[in-house]
Formats: structure tokens, C-alpha cells, sequence
């Protein structure tokens, strides 16, 4: 099920965006890896407050249909009223198709798919939990080597 979520962003999403993405969260994790363990215990954090894509679709449509509503009252132009129905039918088309001209230009910005911060997360848990007798270059060769295997499945 997780798959098929993912799939739908990820498939209509050029692999070069993708690639550069996965390549972002490898770089990320190796660097908190190395820095110990308050770095990953700040990065995951972080990762607790990051929007994940539809969730940034659903905030622009939400926010420009309401935009539209304010303007045509305010303005008394009726041109403004045709956002809402735009902003609803990309809504629409990300709830059906998992997938909208938004999520393209979003992707390029570099926002990842829930599952995909959800990975950097586990990631960064796996470089935590080092076995005592690993040294810190363990860390994150163990790290690296959990987002290479995955992004290459």
C-alpha cells in the first residue's frame, strides 16, 4: 500500500528529480551520522515539522481558493472567483490520481512524498543505534548503505 502511494508522486516525477532527492537525504543523513548523535536527535526533529508534498497542495489550494473568495468580494471582480474552482479541481485530481501540475514544479523545489521523509527518518534511527563496538565511520556507512539498498528497490 505504502509502495503504491509513493509510486503515484514518484512515477510522474522525471527520475533525475528523484535521484537528486534520494541523493539530498543520503548527503543528510552521512552528515548527522557523522556529527553524532545530538545531530540526529535535532534532524529527526526537523523531520517531525517538514510538510510533506500533499500536504503543501492541499495548503496552496486551500489558501488560493480563499485568496479568490477574498479578492472577488473585496475587489468586486469577478475574475477572482474563478480560483476556487481551479484550486478545487487540482484537489480534486491529487485525491483521484494521487498527482498534480502542482506536485511537478514541487518536486524540482525539492519536496519530498510522506514516505520519503519517512525513510531519512528510519535512516537516521539505524545510524542511532550503533552496536558498541562500531565507531562513528560505521555509523554512517551503515546509514548510506540503508538508503542505497532502499533507493535502489
Amino acid at each position: 500500500m505504502l509502495s503504491s502511494i509513493l509510486r503515484r508522486v514518484e512515477d510522474p516525477t522525471p527520475s533525475h528529480v528523484t535521484s537528486a532527492i534520494r541523493r539530498a537525504t543520503q548527503r543528510r543523513v552521512a552528515r548527522c551520522a557523522a556529527a553524532g548523535r545530538k545531530s540526529i536527535e535535532r534532524r529527526t526533529f526537523e523531520l517531525d515539522y517538514e510538510w510533506d508534498v500533499e500536504r503543501v497542495v492541499q495548503a496552496a489550494c486551500g489558501g488560493a481558493s480563499l485568496a479568490g473568495l477574498l479578492l472577488g468580494a473585496v475587489t468586486r471582480k469577478r475574475r477572482w472567483l474563478v480560483l476556487p474552482p481551479l484550486a478545487a479541481a487540482v484537489l480534486l485530481q491529487q485525491a483521484i490520481r494521487g498527482w498534480s501540475p502542482p506536485v511537478a514544479l514541487l518536486r524540482r523545489l525539492g519536496i519530498r512524498t510522506a514516505a520519503e521523509i519517512d525513510f531519512e527518518r528510519s535512516a537516521l534511527r539505524a545510524a542511532m543505534r550503533p552496536a558498541s563496538n562500531d565507531s562513528k565511520a560505521d555509523w554512517v556507512e551503515t546509514a548510506s548503505g540503508h538508503i542505497k539498498r532502499a533507493s535502489q528497490a
